[in-house]
């Protein structure tokens, strides 16, 4: 590529980081380092009325999880700063002056109440909303009254009325659009703040952005904005609108589809690697079969022309299942370091554990790792190895535990176990299955009532290789104190003189 590359992602500090803006931050920042380029962060903070510090801490701190650094931002400068807009008011000024001058805008007394009435007249007419070019052609005597009376006051672009406006998109090719449809937007707020719009154009010409990849929402903005970039001289850059992230139903992803902020997904247990390789191939294919890559192979085959025109689907099970691989796949000590914070929070293990506890951890993780999707997984899946009290889940208890005979099984097996001069896989299951034929029981009738009241769950990993992670001590205990509570269930069912 001749053309030295820039490229950026601008997001507002307006909420939270959605998942979908990360997958356009993803694709700039392969782009830019696929091709030894740039990578700009901006901040768009012209909504003042929305822009919040909470909300840019987030979306620094969303970026920092996901590994997606930059080479010029708000936090480590760069030669085109300040790179938050808010901070950038007297850059803008001259280019508003100049459209003035060039009588390529004009000011506006429009209130919003007499915009808010003059749409609801268009639309009771059938009429598209949009602004009717009132003050367009204001003579001085009336620009004079307005402005004695104090009306606040914006500045309009004075968009052609005839012709059309085209420019080339690298997903979606040759656009046009007609004048006649563009109304006259706004480029300044009365506040004195740019628009979207105006701010943009501005700053990506003075950061000497070379292409502009952004969602697909922003397409109709860009005939506004090349009118712009002309009539103030700029270098028009090269623009790529990337699909629509989409929920499974095909519409727009949101909350109620579940977690759409990328810090949530951190909350739940993902793994930032994983989500990395799964929002990359949200709207770009790779042409072949591979799913699961590295960041490096993903910077390596990252290619706009293998970008989607229709919407990504954001699938979750297929996240789950990309996360699984991850977890399977990743160095048991490493697996440990990212479990621990886990465990940490549901108060399962302490915040510096010793060495037996980290010991204990990882024969853990190698016994569940195969079961997990996320990291949240390992309390739900195997809190039963960190708690010193099991409570048997509804399946369980029905299924097993409430059964008349269960109490003797529970207390053969812990007998069994504990009578056992060494406590390993083979010696554990040839008790168990000693067991079963001493009761003149089907093996399952000892090893399920044994899952059951050692891990309170109905599933899990090898229930031999379970034991002996959980060691006898614990194994016993729990089994003893199932069969009481079996035992006292009984006696309650039965009442007076009943089947104790």
């Amino acid at each position: 590529m001749s053309q030295a590359v820039r490229v950026r992602f601008a997001p507002a500090p307006t909420g939270a980081l959605h998942v979908g803006g990360v997958r356009t931050a993803l694709f700039n920042w392969l782009f830019a380092r696929k091709h030894q380029g740039v990578f700009v962060l901006r901040i768009e903070d012209t909504d003042e009325a929305r822009s919040t510090e909470e909300s840019l801490r987030r979306i620094l701190e969303g970026f920092g999880w996901v590994g997606l650094d930059w080479d010029e931002g708000p936090d480590v400068g760069g030669p085109f700063g300040p790179y938050l807009q808010s901070q950038r008011l007297d850059v803008y000024q001259p280019y508003f002056e100049k459209l003035l001058q060039a009588q390529t805008a004009y000011p506006c007394y429009c209130t919003p109440e007499e915009l808010a009435a003059r749409r609801e007249q268009m639309e009771a007419r059938g009429l598209p909303p949009r602004y009717d070019g009132r003050c367009r052609r204001l003579p001085a005597a009336d620009r004079e009254r307005l402005e004695s009376e104090g009306r606040p006051v914006c500045l309009r672009f004075r968009m052609p009325e005839t012709g059309s406006v085209e420019f080339e998109d690298l997903v979606h090719g040759r656009k046009t659009w007609e004048n006649s449809a563009l109304d006259d937007f706004v480029v300044r707020k009365s506040s004195g703040f740019p628009t979207y719009n105006f701010a943009c154009v501005v700053d990506d010409a003075l950061m000497h952005i070379s292409h502009v990849i952004r969602a697909e929402q922003h397409l109709s903005n860009t005939p506004r904005q090349v009118h712009l970039v002309r009539a103030l001289g700029f270098e028009p850059p090269l623009y790529a609108h990337v699909s629509h992230v989409l929920a499974p139903d095909r519409s727009k992803l949101s909350k109620r589809h579940g977690a759409t902020d990328i810090n949530e997904f951190r909350e739940l247990g993902y793994l930032p690697e994983a989500m990395v390789n799964f929002l990359a191939l949200l709207g770009w294919s790779t042409g072949d079969e591979q799913e699961i890559m590295s960041r490096q192979e993903l910077i390596q085959r990252f290619d706009l022309a293998r970008a989607g025109k229709s919407g990504a689907i954001f699938d979750l099970k297929k996240l789950d299942w990309m996360n699984g691989q991850y977890l399977n796949a990743m160095p048991t000590d490493e697996l440990a370091r990212r479990a621990l914070p886990v465990l940490v929070r549901a108060g399962l293990m302490a915040a510096e554990p010793g060495t037996e506890e980290l010991a204990y951890l990882r024969q853990v993780l190698e016994l569940m790792r195969e079961r997990l999707k996320t990291l949240n997984d390992l309390t739900s899946l195997g809190g039963f190895f960190f708690r010193d009290e099991v409570e048997p889940d509804e399946k369980a208890q029905g299924k097993w535990l409430s059964k008349s005979w269960v109490a003797e099984v529970l207390t053969a097996v812990a007998e069994a176990l504990e009578a056992l001069p060494e406590f390993t896989l083979e010696t554990v299951e040839h008790a168990l299955r000693g067991v079963a034929e001493q009761l003149g029981r089907p093996a399952s009738e000892v090893i399920h009532p044994t899952r059951a009241a050692v891990s309170g769950m109905t599933m899990g990993p090898s229930l031999f290789h379970l034991l002996v992670v959980l060691g006898r001590s614990r194994v016993v205990l729990r089994l003893r104190r199932a069969a009481l509570r079996s035992r006292q269930g009984a006696c309650g069912a039965g009442g007076p003189g009943g089947g104790g």
